[in-house]
């Protein structure tokens, strides 16, 4: 299998040397103008055409995925296509025709949000809290914030950057209807784009959720509270662990020492083998 990523900004380096330990891909190129030593690099389309991968993966700043999109669309056929979360920069309601086309929200295959998906099966739940911040300087070592994709206007914002949590929300328990929110900058983070979102919602059998995001805790938060009938949860995927409460029993979850490129590798795993279960599809990102 040839493999082309475009793009080779963190996630697509991430993606490149997790798929050139992986046996079943015979050659991997990067399609980027930037000088890279580990790889072989193509920095003309023509020279896609001549490659002729069999799985894209579209890797490049946010606003730039519709354009890749459309290239690969119009010039192959039968092909797969991942692309890095979210799908575009705004809503575009384009309908793919000609290959097998994916969103690359990664934490559906994280231990803990599976867990959680297989634990609210058929439960009366309640309230959904979900809370995601980090620090954004602290994003990216060795280069400044100021410049990054997700702190310009037309590519950034906590909306963006973080729709894990809008993708694995509605993964878990179906869609939902924003009721309120609040999408500003309230910081003093020197960007363009929006560092602050508050959303209210209301999920299927009436079920209240909350989600907040943010680019300016300085201690990086990502937590999932869920309270229901005989069921309560509280997961934390930065320190990896996870408390679950049923009726009068109490659980421990803890996951020591967790590689997070195990859910990239499961990921790329069900497109390779073409068993696809649990990865977002093309229709999935649209709707997020």
């Amino acid at each position: 299998m040839r493999v082309l990523i475009v793009g080779y900004g963190s996630i697509g380096k991430r993606h490149a040397n997790i798929l050139s330990k992986n046996k079943n891909i015979s050659d991997l190129k990067i399609f980027s103008k930037r000088k890279i030593k580990d790889f072989t690099i193509i920095n003309k389309k023509k020279e896609i055409k001549k490659y002729n991968p069999h799985y894209v993966i579209i890797a490049n700043e946010t606003h730039l995925h519709f354009k890749e999109l459309i290239y690969f669309e119009k010039n192959f056929k039968n092909i797969s296509i991942l692309v890095e979360k979210p799908l575009f920069n705004r809503f575009i309601d384009y309908k793919v025709k000609n290959n097998k086309v994916f969103v690359g929200y990664n934490l559906r295959f994280h231990p803990f949000i599976r867990l959680i998906k297989k634990l609210v099966l058929k439960k009366k739940i309640w309230n959904i809290n979900v809370i995601c911040g980090s620090y954004l300087p602290d994003w990216r070592k060795g280069r400044k914030y100021q410049k990054s994709y997700s702190a310009q206007k037309k590519s950034g914002g906590v909306l963006l950057d973080l729709s894990h949590e809008l993708d694995y929300i509605k993964w878990i328990f179906g869609n939902f209807k924003p009721a309120y929110f609040n999408y500003r900058k309230v910081s003093n983070l020197k960007i363009n784009s929006y560092d602050n979102l508050s959303l209210i919602a209301e999920g299927k059998n009436k079920v209240n959720i909350q989600l907040y995001l943010n680019y300016f805790f300085k201690k990086p938060m990502r937590q999932i509270l869920i309270d229901g009938k005989d069921l309560s949860i509280n997961a934390d995927l930065i320190s990896n662990t996870m408390y679950v409460y049923k009726k009068n029993n109490f659980k421990k979850y803890l996951l020591n020492n967790f590689d997070v490129n195990i859910m990239y590798k499961n990921q790329h795993k069900e497109i390779i083998n073409n068993k696809i279960k649990d990865i977002c599809i093309y229709k999935e990102g649209i709707e997020t």
